[in-house]
Formats: structure tokens, C-alpha cells, sequence
């Protein structure tokens, strides 16, 4: 079964750090662009960040640059998103998804996402 598993949310402090990893089954990594993307309470789907198939390539939502890292690492067919300097705002389920490319539309199914909640 081709999935994507999300995984590494959890509530912080206004401030604080977490590392998200999306890890995949039964398919390779390597041969697609990765994204990430979040969803708040009553609120639409938004893109975060995407790499590259090869890495070589990055891009970031405004609302995140500066502050979210996304990395890849294809031996362990696994993306993640380093994010520093976590807002409020950022609350959210975060979800990734396969792309053949970043300016591309997502394939296959999406995973459960991982819920990253950031509150004093």
C-alpha cells in the first residue's frame, strides 16, 4: 500500500521548535517532489513548503519563510520540516504529499497528517 505517514506534531510554546517527518510506505521517495501542507479549524488547505525530488530545489510559503526548514533525506525515504520560531498562528494539522513536481498537483492518497499546536 503506497502511503505517506506523518509524524513529530505535538504542542509547544510560542517560540519553540519541532521537527515534522514524513516518512513513506511501500513506494520511493526519491522520485517525486515532496510537500508540505497544513489545515487550521475553519480554514482551507494551505502549502507550506516543498522540495524538490532531488533536494536541489525549495520553496516557501511567506507566512513560514525564515523560520521552517524543509529537508530530504532519500536513503531514508524520509522529508522532513524543521520549524523554528513557532507562532500561534502555525496551529494547525500538517500534511504531506506527493507531487511530480513542486508546481504540480498533489497524487495519490494523503496521509493523517500530524497536529502541531502552538499556545502559551
Amino acid at each position: 500500500q503506497l502511503q505517506l505517514v506523518e509524524s513529530g506534531g505535538g504542542s509547544v510554546q510560542p517560540g519553540g521548535s519541532l521537527r515534522l517527518s514524513c516518512a513513506a510506505s511501500g513506494f520511493t521517495l526519491a522520485g517525486y517532489a515532496i510537500a508540505w501542507l497544513r489545515q487550521a479549524p475553519g480554514k482551507e488547505r494551505e502549502g507550506v513548503s516543498c522540495i524538490s525530488n532531488s533536494g536541489g530545489s525549495t520553496n516557501y510559503a511567506d507566512s513560514v519563510k525564515g523560520r521552517f526548514t524543509i529537508s530530504r533525506d532519500n536513503a531514508k525515504n524520509t522529508v522532513y520540516l524543521q520549524m523554528n520560531s513557532l507562532k500561534p498562528e502555525d496551529t494547525a494539522v500538517y500534511y504531506c504529499a506527493r507531487r511530480l513536481g513542486c508546481q504540480s498537483p498533489v497524487v495519490g492518497s494523503w496521509g493523517q497528517g500530524t497536529q502541531v499546536t502552538v499556545s502559551s
